[in-house]
């Protein structure tokens, strides 16, 4: 094959579907536009850059849906899976990785690949001819996203992220501060341990929530509109909303035991979750905030054993690009006016680092498919991928569509189990077998086609 499949952004999804590409034997051209033209967010010129949260989510492949959409993708070969598991950290059940590492072997197993080429610098207007992925994300650049403005005939629909804080941990209080997974989840005493956990009376909780409501926050810019994403909503705006709100969310203390004082039960408790390998940097678990910096230093220092706390980063706000995919894309995932353009990764509505991934990984296959004359189908809706793309092209209601974590209220009923509270877990281990099967049916069938 002498046609190059085009990629546009190298995140999580433009790096996966660049893989999938050139293992199907793609010469592939991936167009970042950092290190010349960089964003607040990133810090680096590195491919597949993590540039809020550390974790990937819960890793159980059999009562999650973002576990099971993990193992579809390592038994996809996968090169973000392969890497986050080559630099994970220990986190309880979830899959954390060391950051920086993970990017940097990202992209040197890309940059080592014979069909892949990196180029640097900015694509600013959608391209006329060739094959093209789109995948440039929640930070999609002022030109580019006008242009899809233009070509869509709508504006791009919007919502507002927010990164947590990341705390040096030899600045926290470990006299108050202790090391525990919740319900002590993990296999190992690391996995047990994996998290830094800060105790608050009520009257500390109650404090604390009087502070956050009165902060300084971040402006919006002119013609700016707060609808954010529920996943990540500030923790300023959940306390807004109800003062028990993140005692019921980020800060409950259910399953958490205090080391220093077993006997006193916690009113709430802040969770530190390690953001890389040597253990020096952790990141306040589920604080997404758009406190200014001075706010947010006094605000977090009101935390029992972050008194002293020292920040290596502190949170921000940003706007996130999204189209509205259900009525701009076709299953196959190409722009309905446009159909040698598709779009993969988050700017399809898809929220989460796995899911933006998993994205790509079906973009770069479908279009390397297509390149090689022949048509893949979308997974079946059953599968966690197979829900995903259906979801975002055409399951969802495109006059609401909002931003979407995978979760098993997409896919497909199962038939004659227990429904309710109580047959969660059956119902939950149906959903993964049969998503198990069917993922493996259709990745053989791929096989025997190109064999």
């Amino acid at each position: 094959m002498t046609e190059k499949l085009h990629i546009i952004g190298g995140g999580m999804a433009g790096s996966e579907a660049a893989w999938q590409a050139a293992r199907s034997g793609c010469p592939v051209v991936i167009h970042e536009m950092r290190p010349n033209k960089g964003t607040f967010a990133h810090r680096t010129g590195n491919l597949a850059e993590m540039v809020c949260s550390n974790s990937f989510r819960s890793d159980d492949s059999e009562q999650n849906a973002v576990g099971l959409l993990h193992w579809e993708m390592r038994q996809a070969g996968g090169i973000i899976m392969e890497m986050a598991d080559r630099h994970r950290l220990p986190a309880g059940g979830a899959l954390a990785v060391d950051r920086d590492p993970f990017s940097e072997a990202v992209t040197a197993k890309l940059r080592e690949h014979p069909l892949i080429e990196i180029q640097d610098g900015e694509i600013d207007a959608l391209p006329r001819d060739g094959q093209w992925i789109i995948a440039t994300g929640p930070l999609t650049s002022e030109g580019l996203g006008g242009a899809i403005a233009q070509e869509t005939g709508a504006d791009a629909l919007a919502f507002f992220d927010a990164i947590a804080p990341i705390v040096y941990a030899d600045s926290v209080n470990m006299d108050v501060a202790w090391m525990q997974s919740r319900y002590d989840k993990g296999e190992t005493e690391e996995e047990q341990k994996a998290y830094l956990n800060c105790p608050m009376t009520k009257d500390q909780y109650e404090a604390f929530i009087d502070a956050l409501i009165a902060a300084d926050k971040t402006e919006f810019h002119e013609g700016e509109t707060a609808g954010y994403f529920d996943g990540c909503l500030p923790i300023e705006v959940m306390a807004e909303r109800g003062r028990e709100t993140l005692r019921h969310g980020p800060m409950k203390p259910i399953g958490l035991t205090n080391a220093h004082k077993p006997e006193e039960k916690a009113y709430a408790v802040v969770q530190l979750r390690r953001d890389n390998k040597l253990g020096t940097l952790y990141n306040i678990v589920g604080f997404q905030t758009k406190m200014k910096y001075g706010a947010q230093t006094e605000v977090l220092r009101m935390i029992p054993g972050l008194e002293e706390a020292r920040f290596a980063r502190l949170g921000g706000i940003h706007r996130n690009t999204f189209i509205n995919s259900p009525r701009l894309l076709d299953d196959r995932m190409r722009l309905k006016s446009q159909p040698h353009i598709r779009f993969a990764g988050q700017i399809t509505g898809v929220e989460g680092y796995v899911e933006s991934a998993a994205m790509g990984l079906l973009a770069g296959r479908m279009a390397a498919a297509e390149m090689a004359g022949r048509d893949l189908p979308p997974p079946p809706p059953e599968t966690a991928l197979g829900a995903l793309v259906t979801h975002i092209t055409g399951g969802a209601e495109a006059k609401t569509f909002q931003p979407m974590n995978v979760n098993f209220g997409l896919f497909p009923p199962l038939e004659g189990v227990r429904g309710g509270r109580r047959g969660r877990k059956g119902r939950y281990k149906g959903y993964t077998d049969r998503a198990k099967e069917l993922w493996a049916e259709w990745l053989a069938a791929q096989e025997a086609e190109t064999a």
